[in-house]
């Protein structure tokens, strides 16, 4: 039987964080790993030993959203692609306000709106809620104390993003056709340093997204 009271070396913390993310059911953030580790045990090493030791290889260590998972190398996804239908689609109205979102965020309701030029229907922002790209930021320092909205780590998670900064520019959305709307003058690129924190406040439990009230006559 192995002793497992010794103090274990970097090679078997590279082991122990490499069967960790292996059998992890989603991806694992350096503080998720570092607290099955032993005390004293360099979390950050051993992923950095991990990413180079899969560099190249068909499974990858990636990043998402700041959580670290075995991935299948981009140039090999091919082998993986299959037809097939996807039991929910976006719609170009959600790839738009999704986009927007994510580009203009903490961005409200009515800021999306001015942005597209119509009405968000109240099915847009709660299928983007529900499938946990969008998630509910905060209340704004303003008359009627709008909620805000931002992406999630769904969000960045599905489009393979570390952070913000790896987001497209505007060429490469309009080319994926993400972003096909005219856009208004100074549109640009979010700084994640620049959350606008500043001119809102955290959102309380109850709190949900807000829409116009719809008055139909009988």
């Amino acid at each position: 039987m192995t002793d497992l009271t010794f103090a274990p070396d970097e090679a078997e913390i590279e082991r122990r964080v490499e069967a960790l993310l292996f059998a992890a059911a989603g991806p694992l953030s350096a503080a998720d790993i570092a607290r099955r580790l032993p005390d004293g045990a360099d979390a950050g090493r051993a992923i950095s030993a991990l990413r180079a030791r899969y560099e190249g290889r068909g499974v990858e260590l990636a990043c998402v959203a700041d959580r670290w998972a075995f991935r299948t190398a981009a140039d090999l996804s091919f082998l993986m692609t299959e037809e097939r239908e996807e039991p929910r689609r976006l719609s170009k109205a959600a790839f738009e306000t999704l986009a927007i979102i994510a580009y203009h965020q903490p961005i409200t309701r009515a800021e999306i709106e001015s942005v597209r030029g119509v009405s968000i229907s109240r099915g847009t922002l709660d299928l983007l809620l529900e499938m946990g790209f969008v998630r509910l930021r905060g209340r704004r320092r303003t008359p009627g104390r709008p909620v805000t909205y931002a992406t999630a780590d769904r969000f960045m998670e599905h489009f393979g993003l570390s952070s913000l900064y790896d987001l497209p520019g505007v060429a490469e959305m309009k080319a994926a056709g993400l972003l096909d709307l005219s856009l208004p003058t100074g549109f640009e690129v979010p700084d994640p340093s620049r959350s606008g924190s500043e001119d809102e406040d955290p959102v309380e439990e109850g709190d949900a997204p807000e829409f116009a009230q719809d008055f139909v006559g009988d």
